[in-house]
């Protein structure tokens, strides 16, 4: 995302001074999407009680009963045979779309071509680079570990389809137009995205292809003087609806989600999935097709999880999740009364971090959905999974009409507020040293595993933008580092919406951390799992435990308790 200009001060001060503040990514879990204010379900009982010690598994089932499950479910969305009849070599990009499934740029170019050049670019942008305005490291040590097994998982699945991936380090626009010229390929093909820093690489790789001449058989089989250019074809495929199949133009698209949803539900459809055949070879002849880095390459630390969820990348561990949640536990069912817990790993789908990187796309989610409703049980709930699927549909959309407005300080809506960017109340905030149980709980588990509750993040970003007055865009792009299901749509959208700029009727919205510490931890488990000195505390005292935790460094706006000191300091309107 182009947001700012490149002069603007770096913040760099506040790089990484542990090792544990690298990690993050949004839509705000599948139960994360949407930061909403819904209030009608407490902690679920699923949110056992943990061993502080223990490392929960996302998806929980072993290697080889996930590989299994993984190619029984590809089966259900592949073509046995199909006639092909291309031409020439097809390169396909793979970018934030690392699945065989429902992958259309993948099956347009083994349609339309005899040969098909799968790639990876490893840009030094996305894993080396910093946030646009405070200077963040942009891809954290656990979402990099992540990709990896993104990486590793796609490579296996296209090889056990005739193909390979082609790993090459550097960035798309000088590495794409080499392989076009190398192998004489007539198209590339690669998803659409929206924000303004994938679209200014989306138009060097094309401009970089018009430079690349390649000969033009003339019948003649001498002589070929005729010239071409490669092109690069884009495709939409990030969402449930189609951008095409939306009952208006995204410039005209409403402001509000409730409108949008209602439209898209009684005016579009979605789509069925890409079925992908079985064989996708020949690949082309290439000796070295590079091997997926391993994270010290990447230039990050080797970050290991020691308590919490511990996601497993790609595409196999997106569709055992979807297996384990949906039909091995009957956890569907009930997803719409336990999605606002935050403790262990089936109160929600915990589906984004796969979303995010593309290991599974949404419209598989849908056919699993209707599939669930169809063989066992259609309520709310099966309901809610797609409601919160069309609000990061939303987010996509609205990316779209906004543009970079969706980085201002002002948001979409161009309000004037005065934001503070006191950088010892943003690190207080940032390393969970607030004073406040629950807000120091959630940006722990952040740090430790790359997650955080959709609950979680509506209190945190509430906490920071409400209650310290600081600068929303500084926690957004501490997500943009952290977060596993980091994507620039949903996480910014949901910053946007959180600190009353964005797409929200209501602008002056508050989470009371006695109200939500009252409906969500009630027992005091969550706080004291990431805070064990809390544990010895009485049940009731954890989430305001006094002189037994650290003094509160600012006052809370609302919902004030005996244990609150310090100034408010929530932003000016101008």
């Amino acid at each position: 995302m182009n947001l700012f200009s490149p002069n603007l001060q770096k913040f760099n001060y506040i790089h990484l001074q542990s090792k544990t503040h690298l990690i993050f990514s949004c839509i705000f879990n599948l139960s994360s999407i949407k930061m909403n204010n819904t209030s009608n379900s407490r902690t679920s009982a699923s949110a056992t009680r943990s061993d502080n010690s223990k490392v929960q598994m996302v998806p929980e089932l072993g290697y080889d009963e996930m590989i299994k499950i993984s190619e029984e479910t590809m089966k259900r969305y592949s073509l046995n045979s199909m006639p092909k009849r291309g031409k020439g070599v097809g390169i396909v990009w793979f970018r934030n779309d690392l699945r065989v499934l429902d992958n259309e740029a993948l099956f347009r170019a083994w349609a339309s071509s005899e040969v098909v050049l799968p790639v990876y670019c490893v840009d030094p942008r996305i894993f080396n680079g910093t946030t646009h305005h405070f200077g963040f490291r942009k891809t954290g040590d656990l979402r990099t570990l992540f990709l990896i097994e993104c990486l590793d998982d796609l490579k296996k699945k296209l090889m056990q389809r005739g193909l390979n991936l082609l790993i090459q380090h550097g960035k798309p626009e000088e590495v794409i137009p080499l392989l076009v010229r190398a192998y004489g390929a007539h198209t590339v093909y690669a998803h659409k995205e929206t924000c303004s820093e994938e679209l200014n690489v989306e138009r060097l790789v094309k401009t970089r292809l018009l430079e690349v001449k390649l000969p033009v058989k003339t019948g003649t089989g001498k002589n070929q003087t005729a010239t071409n250019s490669a092109k690069l074809e884009l495709i939409w495929g990030s969402t449930m609806y189609h951008v095409d199949d939306l009952p208006f133009d995204c410039s005209s698209l409403p402001d509000m989600y409730t409108q949008f949803r209602k439209n898209v539900e009684s005016k579009s459809s979605v789509r069925s999935c890409i079925k992908i055949p079985t064989s996708l070879g020949p690949p082309p002849d290439i000796e070295d097709w590079g091997r997926v880095p391993t994270i010290s390459e990447l230039g990050s630390g080797e970050e290991k999880i020691r308590k919490g969820m511990r996601f497993v990348g790609g595409e196999s561990a997106a569709l055992t999740r979807v297996h384990e949640y949906f039909w091995k536990k009957d956890l569907l069912r009930m997803y719409k009364e336990t999605r606002n817990g935050m403790l262990g790993p089936d109160y929600s789908t915990k589906f984004s971090p796969w979303l995010a990187s593309g290991s599974i796309s949404p419209r598989v989610i849908y056919e699993e959905v209707k599939r669930y409703e169809k063989l066992r049980h259609s309520n709310d709930s099966t309901y809610w999974v797609l409601f919160e699927l069309i609000w990061r549909d939303y987010f996509r959309f609205i990316s779209i009409k906004y543009g970079n407005r969706l980085f201002h300080p002002g948001g979409p809506r161009e309000l004037g507020y005065t934001w503070s960017q006191d950088i010892g109340l943003f690190e207080a905030w940032r390393d969970g040293r607030t004073g406040y149980p629950l807000i120091d709980a959630n940006m722990k588990e952040l740090s430790a595993t790359g997650f955080m509750s959709n609950r979680g993040r509506q209190i945190v970003c509430s906490f920071l933008v409400r209650d310290m007055g600081i600068d929303w865009r500084m926690g957004a792009e501490w997500f943009e580092t952290c977060l596993l299901d980091y994507d620039p749509c949903s996480n910014y959208g949901n910053w946007t919406y959180g600190a009353g700029v964005g797409n929200d009727p209501r602008e002056d919205r508050y989470f009371s951390i006695p109200k939500q510490a009252k409906n969500y931890d009630p027992e005091g488990e969550y706080v004291a799992y990431w805070l064990p000195e809390l544990r010895s505390i009485p049940k009731d005292k954890r989430n305001f435990p006094g002189h037994f935790y650290m003094k509160p460094v600012v006052s809370l706006k609302h919902g004030t308790s005996n244990t609150t000191f310090g100034k408010n300091r929530a932003p000016r309107r101008r």
